[in-house]
């Protein structure tokens, strides 16, 4: 493995294990707001699915060399991701989490209605290219789908009940 390619797992574990702690603080914060959560029951089928994708990035591409056209992307996808969350704050979490306050209408919301999710499906694609493992982004880029649209339908059901 070179030095390029581990780099690289372990910035994407290191950020989705930060990722998880920041959304467990912010949903806590939430909840004692008054907050609810929605879709509960299909949350650890989520978690698995990430799971299963960034085991499938280290399992099959530490060996492989680093594609730098798709790395250069995939840092790009970053830069999306930090406005994203510096736009939700405290109200960024992986779980659908309603609160009696208005939508953010910010940032990269004024463009697109699930900024996040439409990273989300890029990074799934984009992260396996840049270790050359076409066969995984496109797995997971179906599974991923799959799961999205049932995940929006209930996000976009729960927020017009609010």
């Amino acid at each position: 493995m070179t030095i390029g390619t581990f780099s690289f797992l372990a910035f994407i574990v290191l950020q989705r294990l930060g990722e998880l702690v920041l959304a467990k603080r912010n949903t806590a914060a939430l909840l004692a707001r008054g907050a609810h959560e929605a879709g509960a029951g299909h949350y650890p089928v989520m978690v698995a699915l990430h799971t299963a994708w960034v085991l499938g990035l280290v399992a099959f591409g530490f060996g492989e060399p680093i594609n730098a056209i798709w790395l250069a992307v995939y840092i790009v996808l970053q830069f999306l991701r930090v406005w994203i969350l510096a736009t939700l704050g405290p109200r960024w979490t992986t779980r659908i989490i309603v609160i009696d306050e208005p939508l953010v209408a910010k940032g990269p919301f004024r463009f697109l209605p699930h900024p996040n999710y439409t990273l989300v499906v890029f990074e799934i694609f984009v992260a396996p290219m840049v270790l050359g493992l076409l066969w995984l982004a496109v797995l997971f880029s179906v599974l991923n789908a799959l799961m999205l649209y049932h995940r929006i339908r209930v996000e976009d059901h729960a927020l017009r009940r609010s």
